[in-house]
């Protein structure tokens, strides 16, 4: 079987995920697997070796009737493909798409492939094929589910990925961070009300991009993923509750986060690549499962391509946004795999101003919590390309300078080197208010703006990025090299 990773020029976006997996596998892009693999740790483990380079779909994974697709948005030239635009222009078109959303068209019930089949009062461990991914995960975990939510107070949705241990027939234990899905639980927990929720899997590229955005709690993520296919997303209304999802995903599950009500959950392989803790979480009652005829379940493998590239993608287009309303010569930026895509920050910008580059560390830590790193670097540096940043950081910056520390800031609880040095006693959680507490370091790896000569000047070799080198290799001919000559 194939493992060419090769992609098409740009077109039309791809706005159903089965059309972009027959795409994906029609250029050599899909690994189909034998049947039988197992759910426990293989399934993850077969998905983690083919990361970036094929999706991997496996029919009857556990003798289950469902199969289990991953890594079908594991490189990032195929998310700008599935957008139908250059690499060049991804964040461009996703921030775009973020700043002119389009309302959603809503279809009947009837209309709406998610709903072919309707279980009610079934344990979601038969009906689904949820994997356990990552060796001390405490059970199986759906991974690649969108949690549809709507606020209490204005009714105006939001989309999230969260991840969810199926621990009970028709229970769910759910990690909600302090953002806006929790906003909305905590408004409907005052009431002494379950907040309704549907958690969403199987759905094309595009949709899932979008519940990644790091829009305002005004703003429905559905919205910005019909910007982005270019046509209002059709949608239905679920059938136990209130909620808007896709009408055209793969399989829904509708349910409510009960109020006051909290559960065992944990440990779980995060995306910085530890365990996060076994902690008390909310849970979420399954009231309905809904799926099409012959559905595919999806599953992202935690802390792998898919993983990073869904959530640093669209914080790029927004910490762009952000920077470029106030520091109109910041150029790019990158989120650094090296960084689990959301703690280290490269951007370039165009220095006009000594001290510049430090205004714009500090607003990149303004704009998003998770950034603990921030390293600003010239236009002639790729921010794309870790090892250019690395050069300008060993050329252009010194310590006692360039160096900027914030102590004592709210950072990612899930950065596990924000714990220590609290002891709260053995097995006990820092309380939520003290959890995340990190510093930001900034470094300014720009030479200045004046300079002598050459001294800061990049070396570079007139023609090197002109020249055809297929033009001037002769490839039939031949050196023998004991005599010299050539044949």
């Amino acid at each position: 079987m194939t493992t060419s990773t090769t992609s098409t020029s740009p077109g039309a976006p791809f706005t159903d995920l089965r059309r972009w997996l027959a795409h994906l596998s029609n250029s050599g892009r899909v690994a189909v697997m034998r049947e039988d693999t197992p759910l426990q740790h293989t399934l993850a483990a077969i998905a983690k070796r083919l990361d970036g380079r094929q999706a991997a779909y496996f029919p009857k994974p556990g003798g289950h009737a469902v199969p289990v697709v991953s890594g079908f948005m594991s490189r990032r030239a195929w998310i700008a493909e599935a957008m139908g635009v250059p690499e060049s222009e991804l964040l461009q078109r996703f921030r775009d798409a973020a700043e002119r959303p389009l309302r959603w068209q809503e279809v009947a019930k009837g209309e709406a492939a998610c709903q072919q089949v309707v279980h009610r009062d079934r344990d979601v461990r038969e009906v689904l094929p949820v994997p356990t991914h990552s060796e001390h995960d405490n059970g199986p975990y759906i991974t690649a589910g969108l949690v549809i939510a709507r606020n209490p107070a204005t009714g105006v949705q939001n989309v999230s990925i969260n991840r969810i241990q199926v621990h009970a027939p028709d229970r769910m234990a759910i990690l909600m961070l302090p953002r806006h899905l929790w906003a909305f639980y905590k408004t409907a927990e005052a009431r002494n009300e379950a907040l309704e929720v549907a958690v969403v899997i199987g759905i094309d590229p595009l949709t899932l991009l979008a519940s990644q955005a790091i829009a305002p709690i005004d703003c429905d993520e559905l919205e910005i993923a019909g910007a982005l296919h270019g046509a209002p997303l059709r949608v239905t209304k679920c059938l136990t509750n209130e909620v808007r999802m896709p009408a055209d995903s793969e399989i829904v599950i509708e349910g409510r986060i009960l109020p006051g009500v909290k559960e065992p959950e944990g440990p779980f392989g995060e995306f910085p690549k530890y365990y996060s803790a076994r902690e008390h979480r909310e849970v979420i009652q399954v009231d309905a499962i809904t799926h099409r005829r012959e559905p595919i379940y999806h599953t992202i493998v935690p802390a792998e391509m898919e993983h990073l590239l869904l959530g640093s993608i669209p914080r790029e287009a927004t910490l762009l946004a952000h920077l470029q309303r106030s520091f109109p010569n910041v150029l790019d930026v990158h989120l650094a795999i090296g960084g689990v895509g959301r703690y280290h920050l490269y951007v370039k910008i165009k220095k006009t101003h000594e001290g510049q580059p430090k205004n714009v560390i500090c607003a990149a830590f303004g704009a998003h919590y998770d950034i603990k790193q921030v390293i600003v670097v010239d236009d002639d540096v790729q921010v794309h390309e870790p090892q250019q940043v690395e050069w300008a950081v060993a050329t252009r910056f010194q310590a006692d300078r360039d160096l900027v520390v914030i102590q004592g800031a709210q950072g990612s609880v899930l950065d596990p080197s924000t714990t220590i040095g609290q002891e709260f006693g053995d097995g006990v959680a820092p309380p939520p208010h003290l959890q995340g507490l990190s510093a930001k370091m900034g470094l300014d790896a720009t030479r200045p703006v004046a300079y002598h000569e050459h001294v800061f000047t990049k070396v570079r070799v007139p023609g090197e990025d002109e020249i055809d080198l297929a033009a001037v290799i002769d490839t039939a001919a031949r050196v023998d090299f004991a005599v010299g000559a050539m044949r």
